[in-house]
């Protein structure tokens, strides 16, 4: 697939306030600074239709970019929200599993992972609170140009093995840097073969 339009549709702190038009949603999400704002310029070819932050916990509201006319790619907010206060991580959640939970539109979460790193705690947990509300969700390794290839591979082994732990089998996985432009390809051609089943 191929982005030839994306253009800011909407912003929204519940499901009833998603644009009026009804179309696929495909969502993402990441714990803080994760790097989802840069993967969605990258994947979308414009590199400030989502705005990028040093600053972790940018994205307060659910944000829909209708691509190609034909579905939403929707930047929902970080989880794992460390350095804010508890009324607000309270209600980041909420808006968050208001939308996961109550949006009839969505056809799968992307949920990004740093792959420099172990899987986090805070990961597990929402990856196993996906899987117990049975919502279909795949996994976007990020950052994987800031290791060597080796050093990368016996992570992303180690990551899937900790996952393999507790599931039968992997959710579709991707490799991606935003800075290279890695994965964009396999992710997109991955989301319009869903499409095509729709």
């Amino acid at each position: 697939m191929k982005i030839t339009s994306a253009t800011f549709a909407g912003s929204s702190t519940r499901v009833g306030q998603k644009p009026q038009q009804r179309l696929p949603e495909f969502a993402f999400i990441g714990r803080s600074n994760v790097g989802k704002s840069s993967l969605i310029n990258m994947l979308t070819g414009q590199s400030k239709l989502a705005k990028t932050s040093q600053t972790p916990g940018k994205t307060q509201l659910v944000n829909h970019f209708l691509i190609n006319g034909k579905w939403y790619l929707v930047d929902l907010p970080g989880y794992g929200f460390a350095k804010l206060p508890d009324k607000d991580r309270a209600r980041l959640r909420h808006i968050i599993w208001d939308y996961i939970n109550n949006s009839q539109e969505m056809v799968m979460l992307m949920v990004l992972i740093d792959s420099r790193h172990p899987l986090q705690d805070v990961d597990l947990r929402f990856i196993r609170e996906l899987g117990e509300k049975g919502i279909p969700f795949g996994l976007v390794f990020t950052k994987a140009d800031k290791m060597g290839k080796e050093a990368l591979e016996r992570q992303l082994l180690e990551n899937k093995g900790r996952l393999l732990e507790e599931w039968e089998e992997l959710p579709p996985c991707f490799v991606s840097s935003s800075a290279k432009g890695t994965g964009k390809e396999e992710i997109l051609n991955y989301i319009d073969s869903i499409l095509q089943t729709l």
